[in-house]
């Protein structure tokens, strides 16, 4: 008999978890039938459940719903990156007009306000497509999870990335009190305040997004912008390198292999063709009579 009574309830939950799927599939069917047809032009996925309509419809399947919406809002920005000709950094995608991902993010975090990847891609995708949007929705997220340094974190990032150095460092400061908070949280708040626009600062931020990061997409833009950083300084070497030979020489070089001999004292990178080259291994590129170096266009690093 128990092992009959154990099948039995083996099958109901069977039938409940088959049950939660087809809803689910239901759902997403429901919402996809009232949209109109799709433009030739750009087909735009419109919202026509609000996030809190949404939740009460879907009952007690928020977490699968909040997956699908999770899932548009990944394929709505990689379709208009897809049809972009230029590459754009994920941090900077003001140029496509996403117009819709704040909705699609705010109803993934209103069915599932406990969802920590659509938080985290708000603060580093949005602020540059609407930063009122993005601060609401991870304020939104610190508010029903309000021991979540990590959100904290986002939410200082924002305002870093706005300028609001007084803002971050409160907010960071904020969330180096909650328990499980690193260290650096607090650290973060005082190099707020003394240091906020320098490159320092920028690297120990794009760092500990890297190492914090959830979302790969996100851990990779951070990996891009430690190297566009390095590479910032290692441009203003080669300036200052570029410099010193003209006022010795009295012109500017018209390839790298004239100053190969400054590039061995340096300890800088060269390619084969004495090119020096950049944190991603793409050679930089000598700009003829002007002692200027910039980034080949074909590089890893982020142009700006």
């Amino acid at each position: 008999m128990p092992q009959g009574s154990d099948r039995r309830r083996a099958v109901v939950v069977a039938a409940i978890v088959l049950g939660s799927m087809i809803c689910t599939i239901l759902l997403a069917r429901l919402i996809d039938s009232r949209r109109p047809a799709p433009n030739l032009q750009l087909e735009e996925e419109g919202l026509y459940l609000a996030g809190n309509t949404l939740r009460r419809a879907s009952l007690s399947f928020n977490g699968l719903a909040a997956d699908w919406y999770w899932m548009r809002s990944l394929q709505y920005v990689g379709r208009k990156l897809l049809r972009s000709e230029t590459k754009i950094p994920l941090d900077d995608l003001s140029q496509l007009n996403l117009k819709l991902l704040a909705p699609l993010l705010d109803t993934a975090t209103t069915l599932d306000p406990e969802f920590s990847e659509p938080y985290e891609y708000a603060a580093v995708v949005l602020p540059a497509v609407d930063v009122q949007q993005a601060i609401h929705i991870t304020k939104k997220g610190i508010a029903a999870n309000p021991s979540a340094w990590r959100l904290y974190q986002h939410l200082g990032y924002i305002y870093w990335q706005q300028g609001d150095f007084q803002a971050a460092s409160e907010t960071y400061g904020k969330g180096a009190l909650l328990p499980g908070a690193p260290s650096w949280m607090e650290a973060m708040k005082a190099r707020m305040v003394s240091e906020g626009g320098s490159r320092d600062l920028a690297r120990e931020i794009y760092r500990r997004m890297y190492e914090q990061a959830e979302d790969n997409e996100v851990k990779k833009m951070a990996w891009l912008r430690l190297l566009q950083l390095d590479s910032f300084d290692q441009r203003d070497a080669l300036r200052k390198v570029l410099s010193l030979y003209q006022t010795r020489v009295g012109r500017c070089p018209s390839s790298w292999k004239e100053l190969e001999p400054a590039f061995r004292a340096s300890r800088l990178r060269v390619g084969a063709d004495g090119a020096p080259l950049d944190p991603s291994g793409t050679a930089y590129v000598l700009v003829s009579g002007k002692c200027e170096v910039e980034l080949d266009p074909q590089s890893e690093v982020p142009s700006k």
